[in-house]
């Protein structure tokens, strides 16, 4: 029921669960599309989605018995990269895959394109395990010169950092 939802706003459901709390359900629902989520794409399905669940409610077709919390998230980095859509979403990005890291350059229906260490290596969607992003710091030295043009040693109280 809350797939079709999810679909009609246009995007993908990627998980779904349903606990108990106490005497109420949690109603967890994490959504994904091509370009990511803002905070509005998420109160609109969260809107979309609740009003699924009380109308199947008031019509008879309890999908959860009683009182429940919605909570409607997108993917956290942690989520494994099982699909086509995933390594698609994640272009541009330093993977773990088995016993390769590198950076996916390039996702077809075939397969993902990996970057390893300046090497670029194709891997069949079939061949591929779940992969994990991982997280990358920059470090200040490779930051563009012009992205640290608009932060000045001084503010517009003449202090510098040090000094406060």
């Amino acid at each position: 029921m809350v797939e079709p939802v999810v679909g009609e706003a246009g995007y993908d459901l990627e998980d779904l669960t349903i606990s108990r709390a106490g005497r109420r359900f949690v109603v967890r629902v994490v959504v994904d599309k091509d370009g990511g989520l803002d905070l509005d794409a998420v109160a609109d399905v969260s809107r979309a989605v609740s009003a699924a669940l009380d109308a199947a409610d008031e019509s008879g077709d309890e999908v959860v018995t009683g009182e429940y919390q919605l909570e409607v998230s997108s993917p956290g980095v942690d989520r494994p990269l099982t699909l086509p859509r995933h390594w698609r979403r994640n272009i541009g990005r330093l993977v773990k895959v088995g016993p390769l890291t590198g950076r996916v350059v390039g996702v077809d229906d075939a397969g993902v394109m990996l970057d390893v260490a300046g090497e670029h290596t194709a891997i069949a969607h079939d061949d591929l395990g779940p992969g994990r992003v991982q997280v990358e710091f920059n470090r200040v030295d490779e930051v563009a010169d012009d992205e640290l043009a608009e932060f000045d040693d001084d503010d517009e109280d003449g202090m510098e950092d040090e000094q406060r």
